[in-house]
């Protein structure tokens, strides 16, 4: 009953390298049975170029595995937190990809700078704050997870209109209505820090975009009257 769920999965999952979003066996994908609420996620340390839709593991959304032999991602209970308390959403990605990375290690956030990242994220990509010692040395990933929602809730984010974060010293996640827009998401947060670090190296005093030219591009694709592209993903 999970299969076309694991196929979901892996496939977004092989996604990740063929973008350039992972290197080894880093990241992973998981997506929600919007029906069921059954999770199914990459297994922990699983070579992408040897993952096949039956290693996928199916859990619920405590966490209790439901189907498949190997171990889900240790970043599991990171993805359940993040489904339980970001209504809407039901895909998660988690990178090491590079340039979003180097945002998370600086614990910087990043600031919208132009059109490109407006069309997909509505403001500056948050950061977490630092886990503290107490925190990490506890329920680590859980407690990562966390710390993601908290952040959303102090600076009252909407996380379908912000799909992304970074946590601090640690990578970016992002998620959507899918495993594949989540992914898609993924991708376009790892070029526009690219693209924001390049930017300030030139003009380092460089202001944010227009509040207005940020919401005339955020909302000509997911607002109320939305005209971008042709429907049926993103374009």
């Amino acid at each position: 009953m999970y299969e076309s769920l694991k196929e979901e999965v892996l496939e977004a999952n092989l996604e990740l390298p063929k973008l350039g979003l992972v290197s080894f066996t880093w990241g992973n994908v998981s997506a929600r049975d919007p029906v069921t609420g059954a999770i199914a996620i990459k297994p922990s340390g699983l070579a992408y170029g040897e993952m096949r839709a039956v290693d996928m593991v199916v859990v619920d959304g405590e966490g209790r595995q439901l189907d498949g032999s190997l171990r889900p991602s240790s970043d599991l209970p990171t993805h359940l937190e993040l489904y339980r308390r970001f209504k809407g959403i039901q895909g998660i990605v988690h990178t090491h990809s590079t340039w979003a990375t180097v945002w998370a290690q600086a614990c910087r956030p990043i600031p919208a700078l132009g059109t490109t990242h407006a069309d997909y994220f509505f403001g500056e990509i948050p950061c977490t704050h630092i886990l503290t010692e107490a925190r990490t040395s506890g329920k680590y990933e859980l407690e990562t997870g966390m710390a993601i929602v908290e952040r959303f809730l102090e600076l009252g984010l909407d996380p379908i209109r912000m799909p992304a974060v970074l946590v601090a010293n640690h990578g970016p996640f992002a998620w959507g209505g899918d495993a594949r827009e989540a992914v898609h998401n993924a991708a376009v947060l790892d070029l526009v820090a690219r693209m924001a670090l390049l930017s300030l190296e030139l003009a380092p005093d460089l202001a944010p975009m227009p509040e207005q030219l940020l919401k005339k591009h955020f909302n000509r694709k997911h607002g109320p009257g939305a005209y971008y592209g042709q429907g049926g993903g993103p374009q």
